[in-house]
């Protein structure tokens, strides 16, 4: 098995266990019991999972688009589920406040409709 190959299912067990810790805090939030020693383990190993995530994927877009190399070839069924679960990551998890709260065509559109 190639190192490729190997850092995809990497990826994938990393994945797999976000998605683990994010059920289990929602569980847990929904039950009311968000102040639990369980909800601040999985919501610390959730929050590390998901940057472990972010850096791995970063690395593998690094790897794969590097303008020197052509591996155009190397982009088959896993690794393109990566790449739509990693833009489906950071869309959820970007801190959308951020440019809503802040902007200032929001706040006019705001006084707009609000007219």
């Amino acid at each position: 098995m190639s190192y490729f190959i190997s850092y995809i299912y990497l990826i994938f067990a990393v994945k797999i266990l976000f998605v683990l810790f994010a059920i289990a805090t929602l569980y847990l939030k929904l039950k009311k019991r968000e102040n639990t020693e369980s909800y601040k383990i999985f919501s610390y190993w959730k929050e590390r999972l998901e940057f472990v995530f972010i850096i791995l994927m970063s690395v593998l877009l690094t790897y794969l688009f590097n303008p020197r190399q052509n591996r155009n070839n190397m982009i088959n069924g896993e690794t393109k589920l990566l790449l739509y679960l990693f833009g489906f990551v950071l869309l959820i998890t970007a801190n959308w406040s951020t440019f809503i709260g802040e902007s200032i065509w929001v706040e006019r559109a705001q006084d707009i409709v609000g007219k």
